[in-house]
């Protein structure tokens, strides 16, 4: 009995240690930025960096912008603020490695980054305590901000990548299976290359967006339900492997018949500039909304040569997913608070977020600052619509969970990182990954 008491009083004592962890100093100054205003931040910026350069790494080449319009308003409280912002991009999926190189590093010099891939940046970044998280005071009490959803990790915005067809053709695609029908090719770039492609992936079989996907399938004619059906059957096995929800065998064979069928891709770039051809005639591809800003009508190129899919009345299925950038502040930034002021800035201020919310397709957690794109088709001066396929609809519609609306398959950090080694594995497995 003694034995088992003194057993007890350790793991206690294990306990109270774990809980009472100090903490780090990255951890005290973020503790106590969380309490500041924004005037506050920024003073506490000048008096840090105002002779410095705070290096930021980030997946969106537009932290440059951002960074350049955060020095200008320094400038402006400040006359005497020489403080500077150097943004790099890095190649592909090379963000995760960098920043743990540059943590274990002697010294190190990324102050912050702007990431993305969820499940990764839960599994290798936070977990590991690469990067900490700050959240804005004045972010925070801002009417509309969604904390629960958008706070841990910080999200700067939701992007979408949609659905969209080349529209010259006689072929029809009313239902997300259309997609991924005999004979189909779908443009999308590769699920190694972006992971947050394959997150979409391992997201459909969260119970909500299997319900999508189901829904969809009934809606199919009976020809279509007869080429389909067989191959939902052959993996009600694997769905209760992975203890799935009852129909999500629909869901892996959606998944299956994408990655045997899609047409790889090294960038959205290329998707865009391919669909929007009128020789196109019949191409479909899944990919990032704002792509469609750089599209230099001509003759043989529009954008009135493709449809947003989801746009269409009667539309079965989700139109597409939504991924996050996510802002962090690194372990051991050699200017953290440069880096929670212009997180801050980003996230709370109409001209922080412009670089990315001039464009259509990018939605910041801040809904006070979003621009407004659903009139972006029309010429400004004849009140002429023009291009239909860039009225954004916005981000409450194509989140939004009833039949009519976008129906996003929304990437959730948590449940990515769950599944990946579960269901991620089975994808892995399936002819035709790259």
């Amino acid at each position: 009995m003694k034995k088992i008491f003194a057993l007890f009083g350790v793991m206690l004592l294990g306990i109270s240690v774990t809980s009472c962890k100090p903490k780090s100093e990255i951890e005290k100054l973020i503790s106590q930025a969380e309490k500041l205003s924004l005037d506050e931040l920024y003073e506490k910026a000048y008096e840090e960096s105002k002779n410095s350069v705070l290096k930021g790494l980030g997946n969106s080449s537009r932290g440059k912008t951002a960074g350049e319009s955060f020095v200008a308003m320094m400038k402006e409280r400040h006359a005497d603020y020489g403080g500077t912002i150097e943004w790099s991009q890095p190649k592909e999926n090379t963000i995760f490695t960098m920043l743990e190189a540059d943590s274990n590093s002697l010294s190190p010099q990324f102050s912050m980054t702007l990431i993305q891939d969820g499940s990764q940046v839960k599994s290798k970044m936070i977990d590991t305590g690469i990067l900490y998280n700050f959240i804005p005071k004045a972010w925070k009490e801002t009417e509309g901000v969604n904390v629960a959803m958008n706070g841990e990790p910080l999200t700067l915005q939701t992007l979408s990548k949609v659905f969209m067809f080349n529209n010259l053709g006689t072929k029809e695609y009313k239902n997300v299976w259309h997609f991924v029908r005999e004979g189909e090719s779908p443009m999308f770039m590769g699920l190694q290359s972006e992971p947050i492609g394959f997150n979409a992936l391992l997201m459909l079989t969260q119970e909500q967006y299997v319900a999508y996907v189901k829904e969809a399938f009934d809606a199919l004619t009976a020809e279509e339900k007869a080429y389909f059906q067989p191959k939902a059957d052959a993996l009600k096995e694997e769905a209760k492997k992975h203890k799935l929800s009852a129909n999500a065998h629909y869901s892996l064979a959606w998944i299956q018949e994408w990655v045997k069928k899609m047409n790889v891709m090294n960038d959205d770039g290329p998707i865009c500039n391919e669909l929007v051809k009128k020789s196109a005639v019949g191409q479909t591809g899944l990919l990032v909304y704002s792509k469609l800003r750089s599209v230099q009508e001509s003759e043989e190129v529009s954008k009135n040569n493709i449809t947003i899919a989801a746009y269409q009345d009667g539309f079965k299925g989700f139109g597409g997913y939504a991924y996050k950038h996510y802002l962090q502040v690194t372990q051991k930034s050699p200017l953290p608070w440069t880096a929670m002021a212009f997180i801050a800035y980003m996230v709370t201020t109409v001209e922080g977020f412009h670089p990315w919310g001039k464009d259509v397709g990018g939605y910041s957690a801040n809904p006070t600052i979003n621009q407004d794109h659903t009139q972006d088709g029309y010429d400004r001066e004849t009140g002429e619509l023009l291009y239909p396929a860039i009225n954004d609809k916005g981000y409450e519609w194509w989140i939004g969970k009833t039949a009519g609306q976008g129906r996003l398959i929304v990437e959730n950090h948590e449940y990515a990182a769950k599944v990946s080694f579960t269901v991620g594995e089975w994808i892995r497995r399936l002819e035709g990954f790259q």
